[in-house]
């Protein structure tokens, strides 16, 4: 099966990105950190697939790329203040917040109680998120353990024929992976270490409300 490339600046791409995603195929597309390969996150199969190309270990959860805050509610069951405020702060951005998983949510995105959500700081790709109805399960374009991608080309010479679709939006700006944290207890929990740190991150939300 041949790969389909395409430039996230192209007017077609979001329709046919969703065209790809609706019928359970996989998406290479670029953020504003690293490339991601994207899939639909209800339709457990095409996220079996995701894990499958990445050869990921079955227990790392998905995290779900969205392209605007009121999308949230699609896949949390509430978002907590601290996420709340982290999210106004740092969205878009190289943020991923964990937050309590919605009901419905298959388990094989995240078979945790929670999820991690992030708005990418990238118009093109959250076009195409939107069009696919403004949440992807999205994780790095690399097999897993290996160096995130920071082309088009490094991620569909990592994942192959296993995407249907290639996003070509040129090297990615900020190349570091997101700050992951969890923000669904009482207290902050970094669960990854990325381009924001806990003492923004703290600051963030000792600002008054």
């Amino acid at each position: 099966m041949n790969t389909q490339w395409l430039s996230v600046d192209d007017p077609r791409a979001p329709a046919y990105a969703a065209e790809v995603i609706r019928a359970g195929g996989l998406v290479i597309l670029p953020t504003d950190t690293v490339y991601g390969v994207a899939a639909d996150l209800w339709q457990p199969e095409a996220v079996a697939a995701l894990y499958s190309a990445k050869q990921r270990p079955p227990e790392r959860a998905i995290p779900v790329l969205l392209a605007d805050l009121e999308d949230i509610t699609k896949v949390a069951s509430e978002v907590p203040e601290m996420a709340r405020r982290l999210a106004e702060v740092f969205w878009p951005g190289p943020l991923t917040i964990a937050v309590p998983k919605r009901a419905g949510i298959p388990a094989i995105v995240s078979a945790l109680p929670t999820i991690g959500v992030r708005i990418p700081n990238h118009e093109r790709t959250r076009s195409v998120i939107r069009a696919c109805g403004g949440a992807l399960a999205v994780t790095s374009a690399n097999l897993s353990g290996a160096a995130s991608p920071l082309t088009a080309q490094e991620a569909s010479s990592a994942l192959g024929d296993a995407v249907q679709l290639v996003l070509d939006g040129g090297p990615c700006p900020g190349g570091i992976p997101s700050t992951v944290v969890d923000a669904s207890g009482d207290d902050l929990r970094i669960i990854r270490p990325g381009p924001l740190d806990e003492a923004a991150l703290r600051q963030a939300l000792q600002r008054r409300p």
